[in-house]
């Protein structure tokens, strides 16, 4: 078996799991290393309660307390699905809780700053641009943990901020009345891979909690769960580890996605994406609907997003999600163009590589670059870091990097080791943005070489593609496909199940966007052949391949015409020797 290939262990699974568990499913589950019932179990009632998430008391009261007064809100949200979501969700709620206590819920208003003119979070010109609106508060969300001069700013002109983040603190937290993130190094709830999204919830629950506790208020407190949909698009956006407490709020929006009781606008994208809101996976919303909504923030301005997710019929939800789809379209060309740009530079210096791969050119679209990093990570499998021009000579650029490696902390070290090269940098551990001034990219990539020479010991990161074994010719079927395909939520750090195997190659044929449709049969039976799918595969140069190949894939189901098919999805495939 080729070397990149490699197995996941088994552990051994707890007692007392479902007798009727799939078998697949079970193999599957001791390869994530399950260890307790508890963790397939994923109810509301195991959802983790706030219990040592700092600050979320004190932010809850305050905002319990404005919305009492009937004081005016703002909230500030970030350019990306995440941050779209979790705009909607905080507005959602707060205007909710303000009809209860019979206030006026139009009292609560956001902005989303965008990404060409105001940049990232909350900064003194987002201030500035609020300043009409007169709020008493403001409340980020996705963003404000490192807006240390925006909140001060918003402080001077008399606005009281609340913070709430999910990305790493710098050196100093803001000196807002309140900072709720679970990566502040004094909080100690044990969550901490929530998506931005997932925070809001927790404060939007909070606050809730908080007006029952004082009471006083005419009307029934409304029942925020049903704004679980908007948790579950953002947290599968965001690409945040699903560990348990994720899986949950991921698992709970899928349901009420199914059942018909998702946000106008959530049902309007996959529509518009061709998926069924009735059979609706995390891989529908990670493939349609985040990529759809994240267009309005690359290519234009996340408002289109949020307005579509607030949308509450579905006429205007549908005219919304058409406008985010030609948004999408149009990003596709943009990124086709960027990515063949991109490609040719850098395989016309294919020796010079390096450890990293870092790309500019002047034309470029700021709002791609995220997308162009992750095509050259996948291609090269390197580090990757993407420049677009921005404003007064500045290059804004988004950073990709491989499992292993942490992006935000390497840019932290290389500023350490080279202050002055970046003016600003932020992000997790797989994706990261930062800002440099045009005339400092070549003394970037020199440090970006040197920082990762020592983080990867001046050797290549090496390619693996985990699996989960084999699978028989007689699993090889529907029944197996759908288990797998209900068995998650899948994401990062619970992976997605795909399996290895050797395979002939019946057929094999080129698609429109050099994807691969192909026809694999078992090597070592006469068994029908399966129909299989490899997206991106001519890029690959799997179109040269003609068999026995070993192939990394996924049974899917494959729905046309009403009709459903096991296919296989592949995800890698290489030429099988002896």
């Amino acid at each position: 078996m080729p070397e990149r290939i490699r197995r996941r262990t088994a552990e051994p699974l707890p007692e007392g799991l479902p007798g009727d568990l799939h078998p697949v499913l079970r193999r599957v589950y001791a390869r994530r290393g399950l260890q307790d019932p508890a963790e397939l179990d994923l109810s509301l009632r195991r959802l983790l309660p706030p219990d040592g998430m700092a600050d979320l008391d004190t932010a809850a009261g305050a905002l319990a307390g404005a919305l009492r007064q009937g004081e005016a809100i703002a909230v500030v949200g970030d350019y990306d699905a995440d941050g779209a979501t979790a705009t909607a969700l905080t507005v959602l709620a707060l205007r909710r809780l303000a009809t209860a206590l019979e206030g006026d819920p139009e009292r609560i208003r956001f902005l989303v700053p965008d990404r060409f003119g105001l940049g990232y979070g909350l900064s003194p010109a987002v201030v500035e641009r609020l300043r009409p609106l007169a709020p008493a508060w403001l409340v980020t969300v996705d963003n404000g943990i490192t807006s240390l001069e925006g909140v001060a700013a918003a402080q001077q002109a008399g606005m009281r901020v609340v913070v709430t983040d999910h990305h790493t603190p710098g050196d100093r937290l803001p000196s807002a009345e309140a900072v709720v993130d679970p990566q502040r190094e004094d909080d100690t709830f044990p969550a901490t891979s929530l998506a931005g999204v997932g925070v809001a919830l927790y404060l939007a629950l909070a606050v809730r909690r908080a007006l029952e506790a004082d009471g006083g208020f005419s009307r029934s407190l409304p029942n925020l769960a049903g704004l679980l949909d908007l948790v579950t698009v953002g947290t599968v956006a965001d690409i945040v580890p699903m560990d348990h407490n994720n899986r949950i709020l991921v698992e709970q929006g899928l349901r009420r996605i199914r059942a018909g009781a998702a946000r106008p606008g959530v049902r309007a994208l996959l529509e518009q994406a061709g998926r069924s809101p009735s059979e609706a996976t995390a891989t529908d919303l990670a493939f349609a609907v985040g990529p759809r909504l994240n267009a309005a923030g690359r290519m234009d301005d996340m408002t289109a997003g949020v307005d579509c997710l607030l949308a509450e019929d579905a006429e205007t939800a549908r005219a919304r999600a058409a406008e985010l789809d030609s948004l999408n379209r149009q990003r596709r060309e943009v990124e086709a163009q960027m990515t063949e740009e991109a490609l040719a530079s850098l395989e016309a210096q294919a020796e010079e590589i390096g450890l990293g791969v870092c790309v500019a050119a002047e034309g470029w679209h700021q709002g791609v670059t995220g997308i162009l990093a992750s095509r050259l990570k996948e291609r090269f499998h390197r580090p990757a870091v993407a420049f677009a021009p921005g404003a007064d000579g500045q290059l804004r650029g988004s950073a990709r990097s491989v499992p292993g490696l942490h992006m935000r902390d390497l840019l932290a070290r290389l500023h350490r080791d080279a202050p002055g090269v970046m003016e600003c940098f932020g992000g997790h551990a797989m994706a990261a943005g930062l800002t440099i001034r045009a005339e400092n990219l070549p003394a970037f990539r020199e440090a970006l070489a040197a920082t990762l020479a020592e983080a990867l010991d001046g050797r290549p990161p090496q390619m693996q593609v985990d699996t989960d074994g084999p699978l028989a010719t007689e699993e090889l079927s529907l029944e197996t496909a759908n288990a797998l395909r209900y068995g998650g939520p899948w994401g990062q750090g619970f992976p997605e199940p795909r399996f290895d195997g050797v395979f002939g190659i019946r057929r094999s044929r080129t698609l429109r966007g050099g994807h691969l449709r192909l026809e694999l049969t078992p090597a070592d039976s006469g068994s029908p052949a399966w129909p299989a799918i490899a997206f991106g595969g001519v890029a690959q140069g799997w179109d040269r391949l003609t068999g026995p190949v070993r192939v990394v894939y996924s049974p899917e189901v494959n729905r046309f015409r009403g009709a459903a098919s096991l296919q296989l999805r592949i995800d890698f495939m290489v030429e099988e020797h002896g």
